[in-house]
């Protein structure tokens, strides 16, 4: 188990890829704080936790509040002595537009969350970290930092900002024992993306075909699969891995 006996703080464990980490996390050994704004979400992940032998907590947590970041480190500390791992999963997406017409405050609402929500929780998680002298920050990001798509400009943006978060701080935190990294995404299969499907009505699945096809490895990634790659992250095989940006999504970043 890559993951044995770590403490793992998992944000925006929501439906799709923030869910299949926490589970996934806890098979492989983790005590995970599972965190996200629904309250009968995370319940339901760590009662599935629980019911496979893991150890895990909900941690209601709305990011964008800087008391609420400080609490889920602090609940977590209390509940398992130390905080080994953050996963940066945490995210908003503004409606879809071009920035020509996209609202500033929906764009800066992507910022508060996806970046400012990012630095608030390393800032929270930090100084257990550096008393360790050890710990893991992942920061999930996209492949719309890569491979611009319309409509996502305002989402883009905000993940660019964490994805750069990671540059300067794992420089900043230079013989700490404390890494950072980036693992950017891409389509998931999951849930989210199956609802996205069927909302496309008969188009749906022709569509569903193309992208397929267009991806290098020929299939959509499943999100349980792709968070393999933050555990690695997280783990210590990684241990000489900071200031990383990994590309987890199924080579699409380098395809046409």
């Amino acid at each position: 188990m890559i993951l044995k006996d770590k403490v793992i703080i998992i944000t925006g464990a929501g439906p799709g890829m923030g869910q299949a980490m926490c589970r996934g996390a806890a098979l492989e050994g983790a005590k995970v704080a599972v965190s996200a704004r629904s309250v009968a979400a995370i319940e339901a992940i760590v009662a599935d936790i629980k019911a496979a032998g893991g150890e895990a907590i909900a941690v209601p947590t709305d990011v964008s509040d800087t008391a609420q970041c400080r609490n889920l480190a602090a609940q977590t500390l209390a509940a398992f002595g130390r905080i080994d791992g953050l996963v940066n999963s945490a995210y908003f997406h503004p409606p879809w537009a071009d920035l020509e017409v996209a609202e500033i405050d929906d764009v800066a609402q992507a910022f508060n969350v996806n970046a400012l929500g990012g630095l608030r929780m390393a800032q929270a998680v930090i100084p257990q970290m550096r008393a360790q002298k050890s710990g893991s920050i992942v920061n999930i990001s996209t492949l719309a930092t890569r491979k611009p798509h319309r409509g996502e400009g305002g989402y883009a943006m905000a993940k660019a900002g964490l994805a750069h978060m990671t540059r300067h701080m794992a420089v900043e935190l230079a013989g700490s024992g404390i890494r950072m990294n980036t693992a950017l995404m891409g389509w998931m299969a999951g849930a989210p993306l199956d609802g996205y499907f069927a909302s496309m009505g008969a188009a749906g699945e022709a569509f569903k075909k193309q992208r397929e096809s267009e991806i290098p490895v020929g299939h959509i990634p499943p999100d349980k699969d792709c968070a393999k790659a933050v555990y690695f992250l997280l783990s210590d095989y990684a241990s000489e891995v900071t200031g990383a940006a990994l590309d987890v999504n199924g080579g699409d970043w380098v395809a046409p």
